[in-house]
């Protein structure tokens, strides 16, 4: 009896493995590495047609890139966007509060220059600009169908620069009213029933409590239009500013064997200078998302050192298993 006791056997031969043996397969995703897969085929064939192609010439890249006359070109580009985006800005800003005035003039004002401006090329801007003293040869500041106490040469006043900046605010204000006028509306009404609530003064509410807020919702559209602002400055060529484009454009006609590496000169700049922005962008978001956000959004720096630390934390892990 005790013999067929001690004999018998478990119903199961296989023991359990203990829990720390046991490792959990993570949940594979072969759509996603195939769609990678091919992604990178696309981006090396286009790297290697971009590194072997002799139409490209890339020694005449080279020599273009850092010549004075580009330079030079480059800098006006810096200028011209440089008045406009503060010009631009300020004058929508003025269009965007005039919209939500209460005065039915300054809303009707508002509302056509926007329709004006935003429905005309800016090419067609600019020409008409440059050929404003064929239209008045004089501009005087007085009483209206009065005498005039003030009067100006406009030949003398409207230099290619002047023109360029004027043209360029001009058409960037009537962008740049929606812009702060949609920010504007994007702050909660309770902020402004607060800031009445607590008798502070019209001018007090805009600029400390409903402006910082909104610019949380301005400075990512309005990047977008300064972006566009860059590109836009192209068009100052066709009134006799010569700009980076349109120092590229000279050198084209004088080397029009360098026309490619004079066009790919000109790509690289502008890259450059959307990236500057874009980057800007990223820390005047950051600076105004304090107090929506509950922890600010990691730098760029500070994802590569997370990114460096989660890989060795899972090297560690690999190994001790």
């Amino acid at each position: 009896m005790s013999e067929s006791l001690g004999s018998v056997v478990p119903l199961s031969t296989t023991e359990p493995r203990p829990a720390a043996a046991q490792r959990v397969l993570p949940l594979r995703h072969p759509g996603r590495w195939i769609a990678s897969a091919i992604v990178l085929v696309v981006v090396a064939q286009i790297v290697h047609g971009l590194a072997t192609n002799p139409f490209f010439q890339w020694d005449r890249f080279q020599y273009w890139f850092l010549r004075p006359t580009i330079l030079d070109g480059l800098l006006i580009t810096l200028e011209v966007t440089l008045y406009s985006a503060v010009l631009g800005l300020l004058g929508g800003i003025l269009l965007a509060l005039a919209r939500l005035s209460e005065s039915p003039v300054l809303r009707a004002v508002s509302w056509v220059y926007i329709w004006l401006f935003r429905s005309v090329p800016l090419i067609v801007v600019l020409l008409f600009l440059y050929n404003f003293s064929a239209l008045y040869k004089t501009l005087s500041l007085g009483v209206p169908f009065g005498p005039a106490f003030l009067t100006f040469d406009e030949s003398r006043l409207a230099t290619d620069m002047v023109v360029a900046v004027v043209g360029l605010s001009l058409n960037e204000a009537a962008y740049a009213a929606e812009v702060v006028r949609g920010g504007i509306l994007s702050v909660d009404q309770g902020q402004h029933e607060a800031a009445s609530a607590l008798g502070l003064p019209k001018g007090y509410q805009f600029t400390r409590i409903v402006f910082p807020q909104a610019l949380r919702s301005i400075t990512p559209n309005y990047v977008n239009q300064l972006i566009g602002l860059i590109k836009g400055t192209s068009l100052v060529f066709y009134v006799s500013l010569l700009d980076l484009f349109g120092s590229v454009q000279s050198m084209g006609s004088t080397y029009p064997g360098d026309i490619v590496p004079l066009l790919l000169v000109a790509t690289a700049w502008y890259l450059i200078l959307t990236s500057v922005v874009s980057v800007v962008q990223f820390y005047v978001e950051r600076y105004y998302s304090r107090g929506a956000l509950r922890s600010l959004p990691p730098t760029p720096l500070q994802k590569v050192r997370t990114g460096l630390r989660d890989l060795r934390a899972r090297a560690r892990k690999e190994a001790a298993i």
